[in-house]
């Protein structure tokens, strides 16, 4: 990897996301330490606001930032482009597609990926947003679709084209139907003025019996009426058997005949091969870890973030898979770093809950503090100051302070473009040149 060699202790670190960057920053400081960030692509996403992209709320590059630039006029701190392949412990190595690294310390903070459960034909068929190319398919899918219902003769078509179904009432599923909805009534009338907003259904699906089940009850009833005043039809205790492209079977024997099927009902953990299996909590796909955020069974692996399983009383199956249980691992395990050189006692990791919250659209939000519940316009109004404080940026945070001033003041969405079409059955994401369409008459 063309890393000079050091006298210093060399931390390499796997993962740019929320326990990545934290954990690099607060370590970039002591300047006692080597260290090297490896990722698969040379930003740093900012996940919670991946619908807004896929909405044409906001343009990628508001939630994106060059990973470079943390380190930019660091000394002894590197980042690699690369993907990591495996991870040879015995010797201290970790190998990649642009070659290997030895290592004092790894830090694995590879975060998680969509769970599709093992359906082959949702993996298929359906559209996943964990990453911002992801995020730009969905956003290409929804508008060739509207341009193609507005041309179509075939009333079936039409409606398929016209119909959004999404799996999973998580925060991500609520935030994304709001998003669309607010689409639906505030840019089609003005945009498509052949296509009737009453004729856009959505279909938000939930295998359990409320939306937000993370969150208390009062939040999720708060978040049910909030959808349903936007138009949002949501179907509880519904679970999704199948997609093939055309039509959402349930498990209640309801039929979706729909163009974009989005899911968003569950992740997974994002583990790299090569440690052993009592490492791996295979069900979850999470390494598990000490309270000192050490894998079992190795002094000088870490795994942070969503990839770390740490089981506690309070959280007997691990923290939440969200940013802020990433973030506080990665400043501890900084911490814990500097004093594993001094040779002090570790800090043993306590997680510090600081709420839940989701948005559904235009003042209406839902927050979970501790001893509190609230939604409305104070809930969306504290949703927004805290997305734009955990943005990664001072430009970032304008850019999208800016954007959101001037879809709150004209009911619009800017960034509705269609950039990169989105092909069915061709992974954008994994495409460096997508082929130029060819042109028809």
């Amino acid at each position: 990897m063309n890393i000079p060699n050091t006298k210093q202790p060399r931390i390499v670190i796997v993962g740019g996301g929320f326990a990545g960057i934290h954990l690099l920053r607060k370590l970039i400081k002591t300047k006692k330490f080597q260290l090297v960030l490896i990722d698969k692509h040379n930003y740093h996403s900012f996940q919670p606001l991946l619908y807004q992209v896929s909405t044409s709320g906001l343009e990628p590059d508001s939630i994106a930032y060059p990973l470079r630039k943390i380190i930019t006029s660091v000394e002894n701190a590197y980042f690699r482009l690369t993907e990591v392949t495996s991870i040879d412990a015995k010797n201290s190595t970790l190998h990649s597609s642009i070659g290997q690294i030895t290592y004092d310390y790894l830090v694995i903070a590879t975060g998680s990926k969509t769970n599709f459960f093992g359906n082959k034909s949702i993996e298929k068929n359906g559209m996943a947003m964990k990453t911002i190319p992801q995020a730009l398919n969905i956003r290409s899918l929804i508008l060739q679709n509207l341009e193609k219902a507005t041309i179509t003769t075939h009333k079936e078509e039409r409606e398929a084209l016209l119909n959004f179904v999404i799996a999973g009432a998580g925060p991500t599923g609520v935030e994304l139907s709001g998003a669309i909805a607010e689409v639906r009534n505030n840019i089609v009338p003005k945009d498509y003025i052949d296509i009737q907003p009453s004729e856009i259904k959505i279909h938000l699906l939930e295998g359990l019996e409320r939306v937000l089940p993370p969150m208390s009850e009062k939040a999720s009833a708060k978040a049910k009426k909030f959808l349903e005043e936007l138009g949002v039809e949501i179907h509880l205790n519904t679970m999704v058997e199948d997609y093939d492209g055309e039509v959402v079977n349930t498990n209640k024997g309801d039929r979706f005949k729909t163009k974009t099927f989005i899911w968003s009902a569950g992740v997974t953990g994002a583990p790299v091969k090569g440690l052993n299996a009592n490492a791996l909590v295979e069900r979850a796909n999470r390494y598990n870890v000490n309270v000192f955020n050490q894998v079992e069974g190795y002094e000088n692996v870490f795994a942070i973030g969503d990839i770390a399983l740490m089981k506690s009383e309070k959280y007997p199956k691990g923290h939440p898979m969200v940013a802020q249980p990433a973030i506080q691992q990665g400043e501890n395990l900084a911490k814990n770093l500097i004093k594993i050189q001094k040779g002090e006692k570790l800090k043993p990791f306590s997680y510090f809950d600081k709420g839940t919250m989701a948005t559904i659209g235009r003042n209406k939000a839902v927050v979970d503090l501790k001893r509190s519940t609230f939604g409305g316009f104070f809930a969306w109004f504290i949703w927004m100051f805290v997305h734009l404080w955990f943005l990664v940026g001072f430009r970032n945070r304008i850019v999208t302070f800016f954007n959101w001033t001037y879809n709150y003041i004209n009911f619009d969405r800017a960034a509705r473009l269609i950039i990169r079409p989105f092909r069915g059955g061709v992974k954008n994401e994994d495409l460096v040149n997508p082929p130029e369409e060819e042109e028809e008459e």
